[in-house]
């Protein structure tokens, strides 16, 4: 038997004038799992993720998200998703208390000081109850507005770049709050830049230009990229970057701190290409598993013109 799904739209577009920032988009993601929307700025999941909690109208396309229809039934697709934006949205002259407070009337929950204070204990606030919004780091806040959405006990939760401006260990700890409430049942869509927040996820969606351009899992996308990779490693490999660029079946290369990742499709071009650096002194080259970077910055590069 299937599992039921959270989302279901077919050819979602959306146009802002004569610009189709999303493109016939198709997404089915099942109960209780955990997507990546991945993609640079202006790519167009931002957009498709306002249309999914009904903040936009779609302009042509139709779907379901908790089987509530997305263009007709808007208002009680708000009041069952929750949806975190990428810019801190709270009041910063309100306490956490009062900011969950507010939302908790918004939504009309029956007893707001118990759902209040429930929330604050599940998502480790309650010390910090009393403090304002504005006086919180970057990880307090994101833990907030997190608490924020999950107030009404919404079954999906959409997430638009929820860990932006945060540091490494709140990034971290975000994550494990989400597995922990996907555990529970919580279906996840989030939006994100940082590869290994989408290697967390169950499936991964690249979007480019407003149109899907792969997607499964992490090592779906990566077979799918059909690259191979060589790493060269050594001291001040940078002064290869340009050489290696110029070569003869070299689609792209990244630089990471010691290391160049050299990918292409070719494997005896590739060869060709790195084997003069293979005497060099102090340099090593080996072949790699293509990284899901590797093969991001290779959908991007293919597409765009």
């Amino acid at each position: 038997m299937s599992t039921p799904l959270a989302i279901d739209v077919h050819g979602l577009t959306k146009r802002f004038g004569k610009n189709i920032a999303v493109n016939g988009i198709d997404i089915q993601v099942p109960e209780g799992q955990v997507w990546g929307f991945v993609g640079p700025n202006g790519s167009g999941k931002t957009t498709t993720i306002r249309m999914l909690c009904g903040l936009l109208k779609p302009d042509a396309g139709t779907g379901q998200c908790l089987g509530v229809d997305i263009k007709r039934e808007t208002e009680t697709i708000k009041r069952q998703v929750g949806y975190m934006t990428q810019r801190f949205s709270f009041w910063d002259d309100l306490t956490v208390r009062e900011n969950l407070e507010f939302t908790a009337r918004m939504y009309e929950m029956p007893d707001v000081q118990a759902t209040v204070r429930q929330t604050l204990e599940d998502f480790q606030l309650t010390k910090r109850a009393d403090q304002l919004a504005a006086q919180l780091s970057g990880g307090w806040k994101q833990r907030l507005a997190l608490a924020a959405c999950m107030l009404h006990k919404p079954k999906l939760l959409l997430l638009d770049e929820p860990t932006a401006g945060v540091d490494p260990q709140a990034r971290r700890d975000f994550w494990e709050e989400i597995h922990r409430l996907s555990l529970k049942g919580l279906t996840v869509l989030v939006s994100t830049h940082y590869m290994d927040e989408a290697e967390r996820c169950d499936r991964i969606v690249y979007i480019l230009h407003g149109n899907i351009v792969a997607r499964g899992t992490v090592p779906e996308v990566i077979a799918q990229a059909g690259l191979l990779t060589f790493v060269v490693k050594g001291a001040d490999v940078r002064r290869y970057i340009e050489q290696l660029s110029e070569a003869d079946g070299v689609l792209h290369v990244a630089f990471f701190g010691a290391l160049l990742h050299v990918s292409g499709r070719d494997r005896a071009k590739l060869e060709a290409a790195v084997a003069p650096l293979r005497g060099q002194p102090s340099i090593s080259v080996e072949e790699v598993q293509t990284s899901l970077e590797d093969a991001f910055i290779d959908l991007q590069s293919d597409k765009v013109t």
